[in-house]
């Protein structure tokens, strides 16, 4: 006999286990079907363990650099089979956690691989869940493009180099420059790899304020990373000692060996074998269409996260939708503001974004009045002896409302967290310049980049008139 819920939720990443909770706590009776370990992609595979292996090398660079601090360090080495173990303790306590919350807001776990029969039918081996809605949260996987030689032993995604222990590469090739690329590369460049990162837009991180792109290609280059911009990957080729890339880059063909090849172009929805034959939602390359509620074509059956069709694939969007489908099919009023998207960026220094470019207002035609605030001025960035970096706000030179903030030093993106919600507040330059900010923080930079609209910066040379 079929057992009977209210949701079934097909995924328990960050989408699909906060969407479960949340709906528990409204009442609902759910159930959480998982073919892997709870968490999904960001737990286990992404988010978190890669920030843990941030850490560990952004703290292994800081000791190399202690004696400028007056701390002298000898012998300073590293174990990455450790690093890798206390990144899999962060996990398990993180995975753990969710499980217990399960229990706590009695949520049914079902472990397997789900197939959705139909609209109200979802089948796990021999089980079969009755349901009033499903939920598809099943999140993204790494895409590998048509590459020759992308089989070769030693080209991985990163769901390679953040299970099973990793691998400690000496040379380290990165197809793609974005996020993933990034962060990666700094990981990879602390712990003494000669990184390479062959990006086939006109820049890194193609998608953010140029600037920060401008300022992460320099402090990587001098840190001993390679970039080649404009350049696209010809094929991949055994090699002695490793594996040769050819791209070509600027009209000429180049190589560059390496021990393994991490390949970062982008993921895509994770829908293979989800939906039984003749259950047709309508996809497309594998994502799902949704409507503004996130139901799909099929009435009852809903999709959050990076397995919707055009959805920003960050983990944090994905809770937001969940928090919202919760409270649709819960017949509650949603309260989230999903227009309103940060993004951050764990590099060293961090970066971190929200809203509007000062490209974006000009190309929306609104007239803006920008402020900026170079780091090198902050008492706790000099403290630190923190990287190059700055702050700049975005601001509508009619209504003086906040429209977008980029952020680009340390804690960046824990201080963004502050211009989300004064845009989604709608504060004003005066506003914003009112508030005591205090010292020495980084935080205290805000105020600096906001007066510097004003020409008022204290700890900035007058503007030019």
């Amino acid at each position: 006999m079929a057992e009977q819920y209210q949701l079934v939720v097909i995924g328990a990443g960050p989408g699909g286990y906060v969407a479960a909770i949340r709906a528990a706590q409204l009442g609902l009776r759910v159930a959480v079907v998982e073919d892997r370990a709870v968490g999904g992609t960001c737990l286990n595979r992404g988010c978190i363990p890669t920030k843990a292996l941030l850490h560990s090398a952004e703290l292994l660079e800081q000791i190399r650099a202690s004696e400028r601090f007056g701390i002298r360090a000898e012998g300073v080495s590293y174990d990455f089979p450790a690093i890798h173990a206390r990144k899999d303790e962060v996990v398990s306590q993180l995975v753990s956690g969710i499980e217990g919350l399960f229990q706590a807001n009695k949520i049914t776990l079902v472990r397997g691989k789900a197939l959705v029969e139909d609209a109200r039918t979802v089948r796990v081996g021999d089980t079969v869940l009755e349901a009033e809605n499903i939920l598809i949260a099943t999140g993204s996987e790494p895409v590998r493009p048509p590459i020759p030689g992308l089989e070769l032993p030693g080209v991985v995604t990163s769901d390679a180099l953040l299970t099973g222990g990793g691998q400690d590469y000496k040379q380290l090739l990165i197809i793609g420059g974005g996020v993933i690329g990034v962060e990666f590369a700094t990981v990879y460049g602390a712990l003494g790899c000669e990184v390479t990162i062959v990006e086939a837009m006109d820049r890194i991180l193609p998608t953010m304020d140029k600037e920060i792109s401008q300022n992460l290609s320099m402090i990587l280059k001098r840190r001993g990373v390679k970039i080649f911009t404009g350049a696209r990957v010809e094929r991949i080729e055994q090699a002695e000692g490793g594996l040769a890339c050819t791209f070509s880059a600027k009209g000429k063909e180049q190589a560059a060996q390496a021990e393994g090849v991490l390949v970062s172009i982008g993921r895509r929805a994770n829908t293979e074998g989800l939906f039984a034959q003749g259950l047709d939602l309508h996809l497309e390359r594998g994502a799902i269409p949704v409507d503004e509620r996130f139901e799909s074509c099929v009435k009852g059956i809903y999709a959050i996260g990076d397995v919707v069709k055009g959805n920003i694939q960050l983990a944090h969007v994905a809770s937001a939708q969940g928090l919202h489908v919760a409270a649709v099919i819960a017949g509650e009023q949603p309260s989230t503001d999903l227009s309103l998207v940060p993004s951050c960026i764990y590099t060293n220094p961090e970066i971190a974004s929200v809203g509007m470019t000062e490209a974006d207002a000009k190309a929306a035609g609104i007239p803006v009045r920008t402020g900026k605030f170079i780091m090198s001025a902050n008492g706790k960035t000099v403290i630190e002896m923190a990287d190059r970096g700055f702050i700049k706000v975005v601001f509508d030179s009619q209504t003086n409302r906040l429209l977008g903030a980029q952020m680009m030093c340390c804690r960046a993106t824990d201080m963004i967290g502050e211009l989300c919600t004064a845009i989604r507040g709608g504060m004003t330059l005066e506003q914003l310049a009112s508030v005591i900010r205090p010292h020495p923080t980084f935080n205290e930079a805000v105020t600096e980049a906001v007066e510097d609209v004003l020409g008022h910066a204290v700890h900035a040379a007058p503007k030019r008139r």
